[in-house]
């Protein structure tokens, strides 16, 4: 058995399938995508058999982008739950040869409900492109199956046209990291992008020092927060900032007696309270800094957090 062989012709035929793609989207294409973005209504995507898992994936894909969706088997459609459809959802089906039967009452149901119908085959003389107000009509395309039976190139097109037609909606709705965070709060998805202002410290907590005050309060103060700085404010507002490298730099005899302005660094980097963590993370390590201040547009802080703190968001 020439494993490694093997996978690498399974690679080559799906590749040879998914180039086949580059002249699939054309107009209908865009008909499809506008729409459901028209629609105001869901996408009840159906199939049988591997189709079907596509379809499943292809619909949570759709949800987690912005464009409400759910999985629905033509058989248990048949029982019942065709119920489920509201008269604004679209109806995507999803059949390779295009004359799965099983599909046939969902099909008649979209005609009877005046559903729009979106049909994604290979066939475009089959029963379901036309039946189909949209009919998405895939390339024919070699399977990586030797025997040219179990799908494999033929699913892996299906996916990208799925994925296809969910950034497309996506980009549309405008729908944006804040817009994906709130669908995904949680797991690592959750924690990448999370925002400062979820995980800084506030208050009390955070390290800052009036401009005017002495040295040897400003060292008390940065032991006692364990931030490793002490941010150095005027009428509240942020105008430098003391680190534990700072004080290695200015170490004296004299230093005690000396003002904070006299040792600080001035104008700190600071950041909004709306960045998020990974971006935060990101900024620490290129600055090569340990903490960053939260601030307002008049450079009033909001919080603090120090790079333990993101890193332990993004390692949970």
């Amino acid at each position: 058995m020439k494993i490694i062989e093997t996978a690498l012709q399974v690679l080559n035929d799906e590749i040879d399938g998914i180039n086949l793609l580059k002249k699939f989207f054309d107009s209908n294409f865009e008909d499809a995508v506008k729409t459901i973005f028209d629609s105001n209504g869901k996408v009840v995507v159906s199939g049988v058999g591997k189709s079907g898992h596509v379809g499943r994936k292809i619909s949570a894909t759709l949800s987690s982008t912005g464009t409400p969706s759910f999985f629905i088997h033509p058989t248990e459609a048949s029982h019942g739950d065709m119920g489920m459809i509201e008269k604004n959802d679209v109806i995507l089906a999803i059949s390779w040869s295009g004359e799965t039967t099983e599909l046939g009452d969902i099909v008649r149901f979209a005609h009877e409900n005046k559903n729009k119908l979106i049909g994604l085959s290979s066939n475009k003389n089959s029963h379901l492109a036309k039946s189909s107000d949209i009919a998405l009509n895939l390339p024919n395309a070699k399977e990586a199956c030797p025997n040219g039976l179990a799908p494999t190139t033929s699913t892996t097109m299906q996916l990208i046209v799925g994925d296809a037609l969910a950034i497309s909606l996506l980009n549309i709705r405008d729908f944006d990291k804040d817009n994906f965070r709130s669908l995904h709060p949680g797991g690592s998805l959750g924690a990448i992008l999370a925002k400062v202002s979820d995980i800084m410290h506030i208050d009390d907590e955070i390290p800052v020092l009036n401009k005017g005050s002495k040295m040897s309060e400003a060292i008390i103060k940065i032991s006692e927060k364990g931030f490793g700085c002490i941010g150095i404010i005027l009428e509240e507002k942020l105008i430098g900032i003391i680190t534990d490298g700072d004080l290695r730099r200015h170490m004296g005899p004299e230093m005690l007696n000396k003002n904070v302005e006299e040792i600080m660094t001035k104008n700190p980097i600071s950041i909004p309270k709306e960045l998020l963590v990974s971006e935060a993370l990101e900024l620490i390590n290129k600055q090569g800094v340990q903490g960053l201040f939260i601030t307002n547009n008049e450079k009033k802080p909001l919080g603090f957090v120090h790079f333990h703190d993101l890193i332990k968001v993004i390692k949970n």
